[in-house]
């Protein structure tokens, strides 16, 4: 798990949001910074001591005051970070719902995960955080790369079935012994990994946290 990470974040109640669920995680070493800017020159001078960033969690948009910025959007600060730190990850928590434009951060960015401010975001950053520390991508379960496949899917009532048992926090592991009380089939441990890693194949999705998240997000479970 990191444990320096720095927010980017011009608004304050999702600031003290962001370092909440930092804590929960159990990272303690945090900074933040209203103006990209400000981040920008922590991020240099922690890369001059040694003593560098794990992670940049930061917005796209930074609304425009008094104070003139040269760097003045998420998109600046990413590109900027990374010529100071090439190895930096970098979390965009943004209100931006536009598929197109959170490809083109990954594809053009390469950042590492996208979270998109909404209902439950805090679980979704804690998913987020997760995946990242394991060198793995992570975009929230709404703005999934491949549409074609994700509207082409059909939910069959076993899929419904052992997602919402995983939903109300049954083990996958115990789901078996479920479904044979229930008389339904097929029953084995084999048969709900398999059908579990062919949904989340078809739909690009990395984990069963983030398959549910989806699924109650389509109001699917």
């Amino acid at each position: 798990m990191f444990k320096k990470v720095l927010i980017a974040e011009d608004h304050e109640h999702t600031n003290i949001s962001v370092r909440k669920t930092l804590k929960d995680l159990g990272i303690t070493q945090t900074e933040f910074r209203y103006y990209c800017d400000d981040a920008l020159k922590l991020i240099e001078v922690a890369v001059n001591q040694e003593q560098p960033f794990d992670l940049l969690i930061t917005d796209l948009s930074f609304e425009e005051d008094k104070n003139i910025q040269v760097i003045n959007d998420g998109r600046a600060l990413i590109k900027a970070a990374r010529h100071l730190q090439p190895d930096l990850k970098v979390i965009v928590f943004s209100l931006e719902n536009n598929v197109t434009v959170v490809d083109e951060l990954f594809d053009g960015l390469d950042i590492d995960a996208y979270v998109r401010k909404a209902r439950y975001d805090a679980d979704d950053l804690k998913r987020a955080i997760d995946a990242v520390s394991n060198h793995k991508k992570y975009r929230s379960a709404d703005l999934m790369r491949n549409k074609r496949i994700e509207k082409s899917y059909d939910f069959k009532a076993f899929d419904i079935e052992i997602i919402t048992l995983l939903c109300n926090g049954t083990p996958q592991k115990n789901i078996p012994s479920y479904l044979q009380e229930n008389n339904i089939k097929p029953s084995g441990l084999s048969s709900v990994e398999k059908r579990l890693s062919f949904i989340k194949t078809a739909l690009s999705i990395s984990s069963n946290e983030q398959l549910v998240a989806y699924c109650k997000d389509k109001k699917i479970i």
